[in-house]
């Protein structure tokens, strides 16, 4: 099924189609002068274009449901803004949206049909990573840039291709690395890690395991759990003894059962508890039966409670997306957002405006030169477009660096106790897609 977002068009003049560029730049002088704003400057100069389109893969249905409904939530706020702006290059975003129902084969599907039956100029949107890693080939096959919005390690780690990239949200080896010190330090380094049994959960698995060792710690036991689970009493006897630290990190609709058995099988007599928000997206951490986590620790990509340290952009984001200081929908107090992760898509649908106006981007012939563009953008700064925080991206390995929160809960919120480095996720290179033929 396919969902079409499309902006308001209004019905050209003979004299507006023959409106010349420099005719039109020239009016754009006079236009500011005035204060007319300048999306409606662009949009007069661009009336005979065609919207520029963006297929989105979202996960509506199957596991990534939760995540989908945020992720089509906040794409359509950050075009809308962008259309409000004077679009790309002039012209309007339209975004295409197809359903991978959180899917591998099905999300190779969508990406062509993106190419072949809708004419989309790129695609983007994806978070799970086995679905990523099923669709990034067929993107590559086709020539057709993939922006996906995932943490796995898969597009850093060398084994996608030139057209796939991960611009905006961090990867968990970077994750880990950089929270991998304070972990260590303050709450234990005998480890005992919870995580789904596929491709994201392994890299969990791997490298947080490797950056305990180099903190002189030891995961001391690995309990995978398929993702599609919906009881989890059988997994917890399997905790080894002497285990100083539970890690957990879960996917799916069955997070919120998980978190409360978890509970209900410590009861008083816990380790020290350090979760991925992945375990609690979506679901409101005063949920009846979690009040064992006061006290425990989250990793957070993008703080879902507003803290006094909040910026300007981080408010102005929320008010866009329609998202409340505790995380909830400003229409339903009840519906928790996804907001460690659905900033990416926000931040992502900036970059790809970004990388196609410095590519001068007029269509589907441009996507070499909109590869090319975007692989030269290095510093992203803290703003209105980037909401969640200075970045650092990595043209040759097609990889983002930011900054990670671990959040502690406490009075049913959870409060920011330390704010990682940009530096501390940075990892040696294992890959250059620069040097792939486009």
């Amino acid at each position: 099924m396919v969902d079409l977002v499309k902006p308001k068009r209004k019905k050209q003049t003979k004299q507006a189609r023959g409106v010349s560029r420099r005719t039109a730049l020239s009016g754009l002088g006079g236009a500011a002068a005035l204060g007319i704003l300048p999306g409606f400057t662009r949009y007069a100069q661009a009336q005979s274009s065609a919207p520029i389109k963006i297929g989105f893969q979202v996960h509506r249905t199957g596991i990534g449901a939760a995540y989908g409904r945020w992720y089509d939530r906040t794409t359509k706020a950050a075009a809308k803004l962008i259309n409000e702006s004077g679009g790309i290059n002039g012209r309007p975003v339209e975004i295409v949206t197809e359903d991978d129902g959180t899917d591998p084969k099905r999300g190779a599907e969508v990406v062509e049909k993106f190419a072949t039956q809708h004419g989309a100029d790129v695609a983007f949107g994806t978070l799970f990573s086995h679905v990523v890693i099923g669709s990034a080939p067929r993107a590559g096959e086709l020539k057709i840039p993939y922006f996906v919005v995932s943490e796995g390690h898969h597009v850093a780690s060398g084994m996608l291709n030139r057209y796939t990239l991960q611009p905006c949200i961090t990867d968990v080896k970077s994750q880990v690395q950089s929270m991998a010190p304070w972990v260590a330090s303050n709450l234990g380094k005998k480890v005992t890690m919870i995580y789904p049994d596929f491709a994201f959960g392994h890299d969990h698995r791997d490298y947080f395991s490797a950056a305990m060792a180099a903190q002189g710690g030891e995961v001391i036991g690995k309990i995978a759990v398929p993702p599609t689970e919906s009881s989890y009493f059988k997994y917890f006897p399997k905790i080894p003894r002497g285990t100083e630290v539970l890690y957990h990190v879960m996917v799916g609709p069955g997070v919120l059962t998980f978190v409360k058995e978890m509970g209900e099988f410590f009861g008083d007599q816990r380790p020290e508890i350090f979760g991925f928000i992945d375990s609690l997206e979506a679901v409101s951490i005063n949920s009846p039966g979690l009040e064992f986590l006061e006290g425990s620790y989250f990793w957070e990509a993008n703080p879902r409670y507003a803290q006094a340290a909040s910026t300007k952009f981080d408010a102005f984001y929320r008010a866009k997306v329609g998202v409340d200081a505790s995380g909830a929908s400003i229409d339903d107090p009840k519906d928790i957002s996804t907001y460690s992760h659905m900033f990416g898509c926000w931040e992502t649908l900036h970059f790809i405006k970004q990388g196609m106006e410095s590519a001068g981007y007029r269509g589907p012939g441009d996507r070499a030169k909109l590869i090319e563009a975007v692989e030269d953008i290095a510093a992203m700064a803290e703003s209105q477009a980037h909401p969640q925080g200075a970045k650092i991206f990595n043209g040759k390995t097609h990889q983002v660096f930011g900054h990670q929160y671990i959040s502690q809960v406490g009075d049913g919120k959870l409060n920011v106790v330390h704010k990682t480095a940009i530096e501390d996720g940075f990892y040696k290179d294992e890959v250059d897609y620069t040097s792939q033929p486009l």
